[in-house]
């Protein structure tokens, strides 16, 4: 009667652990660890991308003005402050002049009393040529005479100095004149560099601009050539942009581009590849390039932002493609998981370019029509059982 009593008991343990034993099973296999890999899966396809080269570039000034003296003096005034607009020929500040006001308003004197010396010698050049043409005359009657015997030799010859006398003061009248005129010329032209010498002295914007920099204030020394106000050309705004070597094929001139600014990361701006620089970075293995602003942003961004470019190169042959999620690197080889049956396998891959849509050209190692894995719930391997979940179907396989 016990053992009969015990079996019963054991069966009806048996009954209750069983079905726990199903379910905990179909459980594991379902959701837990044995649970097959939730896979999104797409097939591979040949055709043609127009692939992007993207890079970071620094917001600069093509055209920049630094303004200064070109000799040492002390800053008298400064008529502008960064971020002010200023227009060509317009004076920004001022060296100051020490005692070369004076020294121009001496010369200006000097001048005046040179051109009155001037009408002075004027005048005696007038009397010396009346004198010389009334001795020449009397000479010339005086010889006539003593040809009829009316005078004496002595006579002829006394009119004939006085009229060499007359010639050698008129000659002399005319060499004064032309040295008071030459002395008259050397003083204007000491009085016109002194006035360009003021004139360096004053700071006068080159072009139409913008301040970005003030590097002195009144009462400060400055020296020959230093820089006192530094402006650009807002209109001149380009950006210095870096690319990576090996995605650079196809960079030219021309090529349509987008910008993006770091203080607006929403908002991107369209551009142009204005040049391709010659020579390239052997350090970081870059290529340089500048690009321009189809129209330049409103309020003007910060010269020295950085800037996130993305150029679109021509459109490349056709070649099998995959999103460039669905490549993983696995013992250190580059390649994607594809389904083969009923499992999977690890194709190393040889990439090319990518397009704005995250395209990727397979160069080799992969064929159009495969099935590739582009996202997994968690990391796969050789053994991995998955579940392909796509556009909200579920195919399981074992």
């Amino acid at each position: 009667m016990k053992m009969k009593a015990v079996n019963k008991k054991m069966v009806g343990l048996f009954a209750v652990l069983l079905p726990l034993l199903v379910l905990f099973f179909y459980v594991a296999l379902r959701s837990g660890p044995l649970a097959p890999v939730p896979v999104t899966v797409v097939t591979v396809e040949k055709k043609q991308i127009s692939p992007v080269l993207f890079g970071i570039g620094t917001l600069e000034a093509r055209y920049v003005y630094r303004i200064g003296s070109v000799a040492s003096g002390r800053v008298k005034l400064i008529t502008v402050d960064v971020g002010d607009v200023v227009h060509a020929g317009q004076v920004v500040g001022e060296i100051d002049p020490v005692d070369l006001d004076e020294r121009m308003n001496a010369q200006l004197s000097v001048i005046k009393r040179s051109e009155a010396q001037i009408r002075s010698t004027e005048a005696q050049l007038r009397d010396a040529a009346a004198r010389k043409k009334f001795t020449g005359g009397q000479e010339t009657r005086y010889r006539l005479l003593l040809s009829a015997r009316a005078v004496s030799a002595e006579s002829v010859e006394a009119k004939h100095q006085e009229a060499e006398i007359a010639r050698a003061s008129a000659s002399a009248a005319e060499a004064g004149v032309s040295a008071a005129r030459q002395e008259l010329a050397s003083l204007k032209a000491e009085y016109q560099g002194l006035v360009k010498q003021r004139h360096t002295l004053l700071l006068v914007a080159p072009v139409d601009g913008l301040v970005t920099a003030r590097q002195a204030e009144q009462g400060n020394t400055v020296l020959a050539g230093q820089t006192i106000i530094e402006m650009i050309n807002p209109r001149s705004l380009w950006i210095d942009v870096r690319f990576d070597q090996l995605q650079s094929a196809g960079l030219n001139a021309a090529l349509p581009a987008r910008i993006t600014l770091r203080s607006q990361p929403g908002h991107s701006f369209s551009g142009m590849v204005k040049r391709v620089e010659p020579l390239a970075d052997r350090i970081t293995e870059e290529i340089l390039a500048k690009v321009l602003f189809t129209v330049v942003p409103e309020p003007l961004p910060p010269v020295g932002e950085l800037c996130e470019v993305t150029v679109s190169l021509p459109p490349l042959p056709a070649f099998p493609v995959v999103p460039d999620a669905s490549l993983h690197r696995v013992d250190g080889r580059l390649g994607v998981w594809i389904v083969e049956h009923s499992g999977l396998r690890f194709v190393e891959v040889r990439t090319g370019m990518a397009d704005r849509d995250g395209n990727l050209q397979i160069l080799g190692g992969l064929q159009a029509g495969a099935r590739v894995v582009v996202y997994s719930k968690s990391a796969l391997h050789a053994g991995s059982r998955i579940s392909i979940l796509n556009h909200n179907s579920k195919e399981g396989i074992q």
